[in-house]
């Protein structure tokens, strides 16, 4: 009882029961819901945004974000792919574009804790660069004609499941493993709780956000191969959108803009949860466009929780404050 009881208090299994939930009803508005090819369907969808929403997870723990994920996502497919047509190895191709991604995460870390220049601004100027990298290097045309070799990143399947469902899902059970028990990692709360007092307690700050902020590159990169490979091309427009999603996922996953709080497992079924709302409207015929809208709706109800619960806790402090204020006094 004690376990239920601390169980059901978590951010995570009120998620969780929301998502339970919402399946519960489509499985009664749609008789398509629970088919086998919806649900793989679904999965495969929020797969690349799974595989983003890891990095972002620990990033946005330690007081951070990152607004050009997108942006990475269709310059490393880009590239990744103009290297195959021009003849490099795929293996090689797929190798650069990684790293290139996570040369922009580092360029970004860089940037916002050295030179110290705000989060928001350092990522959305290298959201609109490297978008605009991506129309230069591909004259604004998808990149086509990548082999049959290369699709087996994102199409072949194992046990019938689409190999970016078992990316994803891998990286989170290891991000969150990470984020929990490793040492270092576990630093972003602290960070994002207190950055100064982080910083006298001999956390090595900068090193921390520059490498979370690596992370997030190189899994965008990632993301933006797979994705390439599953689509059988590069297109231009890749990842378009894709941060507020991601952003979004982690915030209902019971990250704070804030820093200091967030899980992987949180980040994931904020992802699950999302897509599950875009496919029931989708099934129920709504109009597509109400996509859009549900998703910006989604992140600013997120938010707005999670002001509320900062408050709740800044309220439930002052008040514990005032109680030992007031047993000192009564007992002095």
């Amino acid at each position: 009882m004690g376990f239920l009881k601390k169980a059901t208090k978590q951010r995570e299994f009120m998620i969780f029961a929301i998502v339970l939930g919402v399946m519960i009803i489509m499985s009664f508005a749609s008789p398509y819901f629970f088919t086998t090819s919806n649900l793989l369907a679904l999965l495969l969808g929020l797969s690349v945004e799974v595989i983003m929403a890891v990095g972002m997870t620990s990033l946005m723990v330690g007081g951070g974000f990152d607004m050009s994920v997108g942006s990475i996502v269709g310059f490393t497919g880009a590239s990744t792919a103009l290297l195959i047509t021009h003849g490099f190895p795929i293996v090689l191709a797929v190798l650069v574009g990684i790293i290139i991604g996570g040369i922009i995460g580092l360029f970004n870390g860089f940037i916002i804790s050295k030179v110290g220049i705000n989060p928001f601004v350092t990522t959305l100027a290298s959201l609109s660069l490297f978008r605009g990298l991506t129309l230069i290097i591909t004259q604004g045309q998808n990149v086509t004609n990548l082999g049959k070799i290369f699709s087996v990143i994102g199409q072949k399947t194992i046990l019938g499941i689409q190999m970016p469902i078992w990316y994803a899902l891998i990286l989170v059970i290891v991000g969150d493993i990470l984020l929990r028990k490793s040492r270092f990692f576990r630093q972003n709360y602290y960070i994002g709780g207190n950055e100064k007092a982080a910083k006298l307690s001999g956390i090595s700050v900068n090193k921390v956000k520059i490498l979370n902020y690596t992370i997030v590159g190189l899994l965008a990169g990632v993301a933006g191969i797979v994705m390439t490979s599953r689509l059988g091309s590069a297109s231009v427009t890749a990842g378009t959108g894709m941060e507020l999603r991601v952003i979004t996922a982690v915030i209902i996953g019971g990250a704070s803009l804030q820093g200091g709080e967030g899980s992987v497992i949180g980040a994931f079924l904020g992802s699950l949860l999302m897509a599950i709302i875009t496919n029931a409207l989708t099934l129920l015929g709504v109009d597509v466009y109400w996509q859009t809208f549900v998703i910006g709706a989604t992140l600013l109800i997120a938010v707005v929780i999670d002001r509320a619960g900062k408050i709740r806790k800044e309220r439930n402090t002052n008040k514990g404050g005032e109680n030992v204020c007031n047993t000192q006094v009564t007992n002095g």
